[in-house]
């Protein structure tokens, strides 16, 4: 993966997620907006009369530092439970210095609420930033730029939770006090609208979530106007996103820009390059159903310009990272061994692991992506038997079931030897549905030092939810289609 102008930042503060990646990010991730806990202000805001006397809050400063440091470090060792516990500690510290209504302890229960959210604890999670925006709310006012943050926590938390419904009016909430505060084209609000358009996707509501994205590459080409080589990484984003949304042809159109900017500015070999013309080649594996005049799709032939420019463009780079240049080998050999083009896929398969077969580090990759079968391409399966719950409602009252696969996969990528069963056993549409996905899989073989090999004993079991009146329907109509079946047969 190529990363376009990376600046990663170290600071002294806990960092929110991008709400659309679900989950906290780590306090070093690249461009979010930072919350500080200050564990001593010079002069402590909010302290009520019970605040502790000044020698003790020298104290408990030397201990809350301490304590702060300590969390930092468990949250970036991803030791989580021990995180949680330091958490706690630093709000009841936060809490006796400058009392519960205070700047401080609104930052300490977000931090609490950070740890809580990657730890999957997404209700504890929800009551600490709802807890911190009400602090906010008190010590400052409903439209204060310091409740973008907790509400980003927030929405994020609500997404974890389930409840895109809520999320949305949450993110809601944040773009509008950014807007409030830095004017309706801040470039702040990009990844509050991201989160919106994750929401908008889970609620079913493409065409909402489209708009969203519409809204943040208006705003990229605002804020990069005149530098449009600084608007590459922006338009890579955006790309991503109408890909997750299923809009590919929007997303061909996004990735074709920017390779014509790097072109234009960098030279059209520009190692650059590579990652948007891998990613443009892999779009033409998916067909777009979105639009409102269907075109004929594009073959998925057309992939293969990019796949081999961008594997040339890696071979002539001198210093060239080796997992760049074996991924982008990988990449068109997939792609031969999806067009049925074995010879070809075989030979640069063959490239990619000697690549691959120098070092120790490189062996561990190569375990990773030749010595199992991969699967190139998933479609999504149905999570539900009939009706899914309303969206924003939780699973709670339904039953999970089971579908169960066996198969091989050929040394040609190709699946045979299905068996599937169902359990219960009377969902057999959806195992059907199962069944019909995995033999239409394309794998990349498993390969070793002889060559491309087929695998046998892969399992592949798929989780679906269902209402106990699901089952007594299928139970009920059972013995009936077996009468019916009795009665054809003894007619003829």
């Amino acid at each position: 993966m190529i990363n376009f102008n990376k600046t990663v930042a170290l600071f002294i503060a806990i960092s929110l997620p991008f709400a659309s990646q679900a989950e906290p990010a780590d306090i070093e991730d690249e461009g979010s907006p930072l919350d500080q806990v200050v564990p001593v202000a010079d002069e402590p805001s909010g302290a009520t009369e019970s605040a502790t006397p000044v020698d003790d809050v020298r104290t408990l400063d030397e201990r809350l530092a301490a304590e702060f440091e300590r969390y930092r470090r468990l949250l970036a060792e991803d030791a989580l439970d021990e995180a949680d516990v330091s958490a706690k500690r630093i709000v009841q510290m936060v809490m006796k210095i400058h009392g519960p209504e205070s700047l401080e302890a609104s930052k300490a229960l977000n931090n609490l609420a950070l740890v809580q959210h990657k730890n999957g604890q997404y209700g504890a999670a929800i009551q600490n930033f709802e807890a911190a925006v009400e602090i906010i709310e008190t010590v400052e006012d409903r439209l204060n730029e310091k409740l973008v943050n907790p509400l980003k926590g927030l929405g994020a938390a609500q997404l974890g939770s389930g409840r895109p419904d809520l999320a949305q009016q949450t993110f809601n909430r944040a773009t509008h006090i950014t807007h409030v505060n830095e004017g309706p084209h801040n470039i702040e609000q990009v990844e509050i609208l991201e989160s919106l358009a994750q929401s908008a996707m889970l609620l079913g509501d493409a065409e909402g979530a489209r708009n969203f994205l519409n809204r943040i590459h208006v705003l990229n080409v605002r804020h990069f106007e005149g530098n449009d080589l600084a608007l590459v990484p922006s338009l890579l984003r955006r790309a991503s996103w109408q890909h997750a949304a299923r809009y590919f042809m929007d997303e061909r159109a996004t990735y074709r820009r920017a390779i014509r900017i790097i072109e234009s500015k960098l030279g059209k070999d520009d190692p650059q390059l590579i990652l948007p013309l891998s990613k443009l080649a892999e779009s033409y594996y998916f067909v777009d159903l979105t639009q409102s005049n269907p075109q004929q799709p594009a073959p998925v032939s057309s992939g293969e310009i990019y796949f081999k420019r961008a594997e040339r463009i890696a071979e002539n780079t001198p210093g060239i990272s080796w997992r760049v240049l074996a991924e982008t080998k990988l990449a068109l050999a997939d792609y031969y061994i999806y067009a049925d083009s074995q010879s070809r896929a075989r030979r640069i398969y063959t490239e990619a692991w000697n690549l691959l077969s120098t070092d120790q580090e490189r062996l561990a990759v190569r375990a990773e992506l030749l010595e199992q079968p991969v699967v190139l391409m998933r479609e999504p399966l149905p999570q539900y038997v009939g009706e899914k719950p309303p969206d924003g409602t939780s699973t709670d009252g339904l039953l999970t079931g089971t579908i169960r696969a066996d198969y091989t996969v050929s040394a040609r990528g190709r699946v045979r030897n299905i068996r599937t069963e169902a359990i219960p056993p009377q969902f057999t549409d959806m195992q059907q549905i199962v069944h019909r996905e995995i033999r239409q899989q394309v794998f990349r073989p498993r390969m070793s030092d002889e060559g491309l090999l087929e695998s046998d004993n892969l399992v592949f079991e798929h989780s679906f939810f269902y209402r106990q009146a699901d089952l007594d329907k299928l139970t009920r109509e059972a013995p009936q289609a077996n009468q019916q079946s009795t009665n054809e047969n003894s007619e003829s």
